[in-house]
């Protein structure tokens, strides 16, 4: 019993601790927050009162019913599971959770999207009515589309095109279309069939990938 209460003081006194990191002084209800978080930028809309509203991918919810386990902040490999699988949410958690420990941006998209942010509480009533279950798309709908949606009314993402650019710029390169073309070359001298109908799609998907570079 002991025990049991001692690492409670240590867990409430680290929860204290990690709450006091963030000035709650400095947001403002719509507000745009960014943070660093492992490979990409996680992004959530501050509502007030200590919560954030943020779509955030989860496996959690599939494999159980807890609903206390649930609401506890999405760790990382929660999240990865959740990307893989599609199974996401937009929840509501409070800053140092949604933080998990970074550094927090304050509207930065401002300076990138050319269209003005809507009222803040137009923007965080758009945010708290797309609250609950979603299907995830790393590409085609994931956090910064569901913010860029809240504050600026267009679902875009900047780290998408960004991504996509650069597998392009990888894909459609002319080393690309060397190689795929030394790889249809070595597959016909394997298998000893050098004919028409290898010999044009090596020569259209090499020439193709050439074009486009």
């Amino acid at each position: 019993m002991f025990l049991y209460q001692l690492l409670n003081f240590f867990f409430v006194a680290s929860k204290e601790e990690e709450d006091s990191k963030y000035d709650l002084s400095q947001y403002k209800r719509g507000d745009l927050l960014e943070v660093p978080r492992t490979l990409f930028t996680h992004f959530g809309i501050y509502l007030g009162n200590n919560r954030v509203a943020h779509l955030i991918p989860d496996i959690l919810p599939v494999i159980s019913k807890n609903k206390s386990a649930i609401a506890k902040m999405v760790t990382n490999n929660r999240l990865l599971l959740g990307v893989i699988t599609k199974v996401a949410s937009v929840r509501v958690d409070s800053v140092a959770d949604f933080a998990y420990g970074s550094e927090i941006l304050i509207n930065n998209m401002d300076k990138v999207c050319s269209q003005p942010p809507l009222d803040g509480d137009e923007i965080a009533r758009r945010a708290e009515k797309l609250l609950g279950s979603v299907t995830y798309s790393l590409l085609w709908y994931n956090c910064e589309h569901y913010v860029m949606y809240c504050r600026y009314g267009m679902a875009i993402s900047y780290q998408t095109y960004q991504f996509c650019t650069t597998v392009r710029k990888i894909v459609f390169s002319r080393i690309s279309a060397y190689l795929t073309a030394l790889c249809g070359i070595g597959t016909m001298l394997y298998l000893g069939s050098v004919t028409p109908t290898m010999v044009l799609p090596t020569l259209l998907i090499s020439f193709t990938i050439w074009m486009a570079a």
